[in-house]
């Protein structure tokens, strides 16, 4: 009996520095978003803490978007390798045309719903091959479905400290070897909030983007403390860009479908119209006869380069903004004067105006190496190639479009 028990005893110690070994090859990545982080802020010689991370990894000229260039649909593409119309997450907000339930960003009772999300976020990808992962913040991390968000994860508070931000992630980091996260995610609304209220070309976007620059000095500094430093793989990205809007450059469509049934969804740059059947062809008619800084689509006939016609929950018909310009309707004009903003997103993501960041440095990436634009569905793939783990089969992301950044 005793020999037994002796045995057990050592098999027990045998696997538990197995499962130790095992976390210490693990690479560690860490993915953090700028939100509205415009590719060329990092031309404005006021990064220099991003400067010294480019110089020791990768950076691409820009990251492009899928389309709509809004906040959760490019979160959710980055994150699960697919364009909004396969992974469900079309716009901040949206309806369910099967029983009108609304999805949006502000209501976390549905942000937490797992019936909208259709993909696999990389996290529950990892978590299904043995790695443990934490989010400090992500669309998409606080599903009320524990086998679909990260072991780790905090719900969304706008107003924390970006500093308690990151010192959160450093108690992860330095966990027991057993549960520590391999993988995390960071978040950071700062770039956009200006963004939209002072335009991409202000001062106040420029002390915002400095703000973020001294996080990232903020977050070395605090990795090298712990001794991490050499060993983490961080990636920097933005959802999306930022253009210069004015109230002086909108689109009345209720004006142009006056006495005409239907309803008007979407978003200012990206606006989807739902006729009711008998006004079907005076819509159509009326908005085609009306193209004037915008381009009308019904859904058929989306142009594929979008990506954007093959979900349930768009409408019949889409109306595309010139850059720059906001679709509107009467309630929404008579608010401009109370929410004028200086800054939109959301525009054709082909305009480089849309597009963010990719910077990445750590060991597995290669030292001092630019390239060009990448797209941000192909973020997902490349962080299976980091973890040499099989991707879900159902992504529109492709690794050879990107993996050459590694090693």
């Amino acid at each position: 009996m005793k020999l037994l028990s002796y045995r057990k005893l050592l098999l027990f110690v045998a696997l538990f520095f197995a499962s130790v070994t095992i976390a210490q090859k693990q690479p560690y990545v860490l993915l953090v978003s700028f939100d509205g982080f415009r590719w060329d802020y990092l031309n404005r010689n006021i990064t220099p803490n991003l400067e010294e991370v480019i110089t020791n990894g990768v950076r691409a000229s820009s990251l492009r978007p899928v389309y709509p260039s809004k906040t959760f649909p490019n979160h959710l593409s980055i994150i699960t390798g697919m364009h909004a119309e396969n992974h469900g997450i079309i716009f901040n907000k949206f309806e369910d045309i099967s029983d009108g339930e609304i999805y949006q960003l502000s209501d976390s009772s549905a942000v937490r719903n797992p019936k909208w999300y259709k993909g696999e976020a990389f996290w529950t990808t990892a978590e299904n091959n043995n790695i443990t992962t934490a989010s400090f913040f992500w669309p998409g991390s606080e599903l009320n479905d524990k086998n679909r968000r990260p072991t780790y994860y905090k719900k969304y508070g706008h107003n924390l400290p970006y500093r308690e931000r990151i010192d959160g992630v450093m108690n992860w980091l330095q966990l027991p070897q057993s549960e520590r996260p391999h993988f995390i995610t960071l978040y950071f609304h700062d770039t956009d909030s200006y963004g939209h209220e002072f335009g991409p070309n202000s001062p106040e976007i420029n002390q915002s983007i400095q703000r973020l620059d001294t996080l990232v000095g903020y977050l070395n500094n605090k990795l090298s403390k712990i001794g991490m430093k050499d060993s983490l793989n961080i990636v920097f990205v933005s959802d999306h860009g930022m253009t210069e809007i004015n109230s002086d450059r909108t689109i009345n469509v209720e004006k142009i479908l006056a006495g005409l049934d239907y309803k008007l969804g979407g978003s200012r740059p990206l606006a989807m119209i739902e006729p009711n059947t008998n006004d079907y062809d005076s819509v159509y008619s009326r908005l085609k006869g009306s193209q004037d800084h915008f381009k009308v689509y019904t859904k058929e006939n989306m142009p594929e380069y979008y990506f954007f016609n093959k979900n349930e929950n768009i409408y019949s018909l889409l109306l595309v903004a010139d850059l720059g310009w906001s679709i509107v309707d009467d309630k929404q004009i008579l608010n401009m004067s109370k929410y004028d903003s200086k800054g939109n997103h959301g525009f054709e993501n082909n305009n480089i105006d849309m597009h963010g960041i990719f910077v990445g440095v750590g060991p597995n990436f290669k030292e001092g190496f630019k390239t060009g634009s990448l797209w941000n569905i192909d973020i997902y793939p490349l962080l299976c190639k980091i973890f040499s783990i099989a991707p879900n089969p159902n992504i529109d992301g492709k690794a050879e479009r990107i993996e050459y950044l590694l090693k």
